[in-house]
C-alpha cells in the first residue's frame, strides 16, 4: 500500500500543477513547463526510493516491460495514478472557480504524433537514469527525467497540448483541457510509447537485467 499511496500522492501534486498553471495561470503561460516538469522532478525525488516514482502509467508499463516492477504491482499503479489525477482535477476547478472551458482541438495524426515521440522520450529516459546498472546510484535521475517533460512540453504542447501521460491526459480531460473524444488519442499513443521505449531499452542494454 505504500508504493501505491506514494503514486498517487506523485500523480496528485503532478496534476495539480499542470491545472494551477495553465487554467487561467497567476504567472506568464510560457514558464507552465518550467513549473511542471520541476513537480515532477520534485515528486520522482520524494518517492523514488518507494515506489520508483513512476507517476505515469505509460511509465509503469515501460518498466514492467523492462522487468523491474512486478506483474502484481501493475494494476494497482495504474489505478493509484488515475486516482491522484482526478483527485487533482477536482480540486483545480474548485480553485479556478470552475470555470467554463473547451478542449484543446488536435489535428489527428500530429497528435499521435507529438504525443508518442514525447512520451518515449520520457520512458526512454527513465528507464536509463532510474533503472540502468551503467547509471545505479546517480543522483540526477530526477533532473534528467524531470527536465524531459520540460523540454518535451516546449516542443510538443502546441501540436497535442503535451500530455505524455495517460494519467495526466484523463486529469486534463476532467479539466476540460482536453476533449473527452480525443483521448484515445493520449491512451494509444503513450501506451504505444512506454511499450517501445521498453525494447530499445533492453536492444541496446541485452545484459542488463
Amino acid at each position: 500500500m505504500k508504493k501505491y499511496l506514494v503514486e498517487f500522492i506523485g500523480t496528485f501534486f503532478l496534476v495539480l500543477t499542470i491545472g494551477m498553471t495553465v487554467i487561467d495561470p497567476v504567472v506568464a503561460v510560457g514558464f507552465a513547463p518550467l513549473a511542471i516538469g520541476a513537480a515532477l522532478m520534485i515528486m520522482v525525488y520524494a518517492g523514488g526510493h518507494v515506489s520508483g516514482g513512476h507517476y505515469n502509467p505509460a511509465v509503469t508499463i515501460a518498466v514492467w516491460l523492462r522487468g523491474r516492477c512486478p506483474s502484481c504491482d501493475v494494476p494497482a499503479y495504474l489505478i493509484a495514478q488515475v486516482l491522484g489525477a482526478a483527485a487533482a482535477s477536482f480540486i483545480t476547478l474548485y480553485f479556478k472557480g470552475n470555470p467554463t472551458l473547451t478542449g484543446k482541438e488536435i489535428v489527428l495524426v500530429p497528435a499521435l504524433l507529438a504525443e508518442f515521440i514525447g512520451t518515449f522520450a520520457l520512458c526512454y529516459v527513465v528507464l536509463n537514469v532510474a533503472t540502468a546498472k551503467g547509471t545505479a546510484g546517480n543522483s540526477n535521475y530526477g533532473l534528467a527525467i524531470g527536465f524531459t517533460v520540460t523540454v518535451m512540453a516546449y516542443a510538443l504542447s502546441g501540436i497535442s497540448g503535451g500530455a505524455f501521460n495517460p494519467a495526466v491526459a484523463v486529469g486534463a480531460t476532467l479539466m476540460h483541457l482536453v476533449k473527452a473524444s480525443n483521448l484515445w488519442v493520449y491512451i494509444v499513443a503513450n501506451f504505444a510509447a512506454g511499450a517501445l521505449a521498453a525494447l530499445v531499452f533492453k536492444f541496446a542494454n541485452p545484459d542488463d537485467k
